[in-house]
């Protein structure tokens, strides 16, 4: 995993929007696979730093994050 600046690494075009994401502020969160890994921002300061992700990693993330809605 690394914390990288998002700007001019991931293009625009590949990131997505949490359909959590309700556009009225709080907890917003965007992903975009790129090149063989995961990149993860905060939609509301796109220039700010992303982490980047393995797919192991991820895959690993998602599986916590669904035990921990369930």
């Amino acid at each position: 995993m690394s914390v990288e600046d998002s700007v001019g690494i991931v293009p625009e075009s590949a990131w997505t929007k949490s359909s959590y994401s309700s556009g009225e502020g709080g907890e917003c969160v965007e992903v975009a696979a790129w090149l063989g890994v995961t990149h993860v921002r905060d939609s509301k300061y796109k220039a700010g730093p992303m982490v980047s992700l393995t797919p192991e990693a991820w895959a690993e993330f998602i599986g916590f994050a669904a035990r921990r809605t369930a």
